[in-house]
């Protein structure tokens, strides 16, 4: 008995010796068995009273052995879930740190924007409640085709190119725009784009001088007036806005009976005062008018009917008060 457990001693001293020399690999179960004879012998020699040389020292490391590879199997795990946990906890601190720096910042522009800017925060609100007023003057496309039925029904032809513009223009069909201190044009239009039909220039002279009565520093602008059919073609492909060149919903500037006013620079009052005297005359027949808000201007399209005179103001029109730049642009066509 005792002979045998000194052979398996001998045996896990001769593996041990050779796995901390590297020369040899240690198999779990080898070194298993090993402390299980070591503990044995230690138990007999405890029961005969003898010692062998060394085995007690030999013990000592074995079990420290042990434990440090128990630790080297466990530690390193909870090591690195600890690190993977704190980490997650700190990438989600910084997360929330970077939200809240970003919401206290846009919350400081915005009060910036509110303190520095509160007129563009009230125009901002004022555009949110549009459509409160429909202008009484607003396009629509009933007024384009009555427009262009009255054109047809007046035998004016629509101008084709600029050798028929230019034709017309000799032979008298087209006067020059009656440019004075109280009407202007735009500088822009060419020179034989500057003509209009003899009463619409009668028209434009007597708005002219009944708006200088009103308004003496506010001269009238011309923005357009007679087109042809080629440059309306051409302004299509540029301005998504602009009427077709040909069918009922043709641009009536193509007659060279209508003419464009524009609004930029007009007052509220200024612009209530133009409702009022063009309305009158619309009622009779004698104009049409659209007003545009995207092209901010007066669309007046004159007909032969018009004899010169001006309405009488004396008991007003009863108009819409002014509205926003929003309004009126629903249903309104190009032109």
């Amino acid at each position: 008995m005792r002979s045998a457990t000194l052979i398996g001693l001998a045996l896990s001293v001769a593996f041990a010796s050779a796995a901390q020399a590297n020369t040899v690999p240690v198999h779990p179960y080898h070194r298993r068995a090993h402390h299980a004879a070591t503990a044995k012998l230690h138990t007999t020699q405890s029961r005969t009273g003898t010692t062998t040389h060394g085995t007690t020292a030999h013990a000592a490391r074995a079990k420290s052995t042990t434990g440090t590879t128990a630790a080297q199997r466990t530690v390193p795990h909870t090591t690195k879930a600890s690190t993977k946990t704190a980490a997650a906890r700190t990438a989600t601190a910084h997360r929330a740190t970077t939200v809240a720096r970003r919401r206290r910042r846009t919350t400081t522009q915005t009060a910036g924007m509110s303190r520095r800017y509160p007129a563009a925060r009230r125009r901002a609100s004022l555009r949110a409640v549009s459509f409160r007023w429909a202008s009484p003057l607003a396009g629509s496309r009933e007024s384009l085709i009555h427009q262009n039925e009255m054109a047809e029904a007046e035998g004016l032809e629509r101008i084709q190119d600029d050798a028929d513009l230019n034709n017309r223009i000799a032979e008298g069909a087209l006067v020059p725009v009656p440019v004075s201190e109280s009407l202007r044009i735009n500088e822009d239009l060419p020179d034989n784009r500057r003509y209009c039909r003899p009463w619409t220039a009668d028209f434009l002279r007597s708005l002219a001088e009944a708006h200088a009565e009103a308004f003496p520093s506010s001269p009238l602008e011309v923005t357009s007036a007679v087109r042809t059919v080629e440059y309306q073609r051409r302004l299509q492909r540029v301005n998504g806005n602009a009427a077709a060149a040909d069918g009922d919903l043709a641009s009536p500037h193509l007659t060279g009976g209508t003419i464009d006013l524009g609004k930029k620079g007009m007052s509220r009052r200024e612009i209530a005062w133009m409702r009022n005297w063009l309305m009158p005359l619309q009622q009779a027949g004698k104009i049409d008018v659209e007003e545009e808000f995207r092209q901010a201007c007066f669309h007046i399209s004159v007909y032969k009917s018009y004899d010169g005179d001006a309405p009488d103001l004396t008991e007003p029109t009863a108009v819409q008060p002014t509205t926003t730049v929003a309004d009126g642009l629903a249903d309104a066509p190009g032109h």
